[in-house]
């Protein structure tokens, strides 16, 4: 099966929808800016922050709008950047200061309360162990700290047709729907710490101030159709917020 769409298509799609595009290369949903915005209004200069599930960075270097690319760099705007992944190519992470590799099943090698925020940017849709995860990052972080992470909403549209479509057929499919998407950043995910009720489990709201909320960008799954895209802003128009595609979490640990 062929990619039916490329990025040009999708860009032209999004100017037609979105023409604000126009005006800076952002639209008005875009959902890196308003997740990133929230989460430099939470930098001090003086923070120590882990990016949890930092990979190699593309974000940074693959985005061609400056502004969203500088504004989800945090490197240079606090005191220090820990890039923290499974995956041995966080050593190349341009934005991070330190990287570190890690087994899955061990403890992030750093201090108890050590860290003053922690961003994870579509990572916890990944996280097969949520119990031993959530432990760890509320270990590292400090009394007063933020956790903020960016996922996929378990009963958004996204989530629920990538449990419903077979993992073999999941690649064929994606290489139609996103053709811009490079198989080496397509991981399998488990849903497992990505709703409300997930989130209050593993971090206790005893403990924890919850600030979650749901989120739309831009259609991202269209095929380059036009057809498409106009159906799933209708679907994101009518969607009530349990159902959106995304989750934008800010969690607060309780000093």
């Amino acid at each position: 099966m062929k990619p039916v769409a490329t990025a040009m298509q999708g860009s032209q799609l999004k100017a037609k929808f979105f023409p604000e595009i126009g005006a800076g290369g952002f639209s008005s949903v875009d959902g890196t800016i308003e997740f990133y915005q929230r989460v430099t209004a939470l930098l001090r200069a003086d923070a120590v922050v882990v990016d949890f599930g930092a990979g190699r960075g593309r974000a940074h270097y693959e985005d061609p709008v400056a502004y969203r690319r500088e504004l989800n760099c945090l490197r240079g705007k606090v005191a220090k950047v820990i890039g923290v992944d499974v995956d041995p190519v966080v050593t190349t992470n341009p934005t991070v200061d330190q990287a570190i590799v890690l087994n899955p099943r061990d403890n992030i090698p750093l201090a108890d309360g050590s860290v003053d925020l922690i961003v994870s940017d579509c990572t916890f849709e990944h996280i097969d162990d949520p119990q031993h995860v959530a432990r760890e990052l509320d270990r590292i972080l400090a009394p007063g700290g933020w956790i903020c992470a960016r996922t996929p909403n378990r009963f958004g549209y996204i989530a629920l047709a990538n449990r419903i479509v077979p993992e073999s057929m999941q690649e064929r499919v994606l290489r139609v729907v996103q053709p811009s998407r490079q198989k080496k950043d397509v991981f399998p995910a488990v849903y497992r710490l990505n709703s409300k009720a997930a989130l209050r489990q593993y971090f206790d709201p005893a403990r924890y101030d919850h600030f979650v909320y749901a989120w739309d960008s831009e259609p991202a799954y269209h095929a380059g159709s036009p057809l498409l895209y106009r159906l799933f802003l209708f679907v994101h128009a009518i969607s009530p917020s349990t159902f959106k595609a995304m989750l934008h979490i800010f969690l607060r640990k309780k000093a």
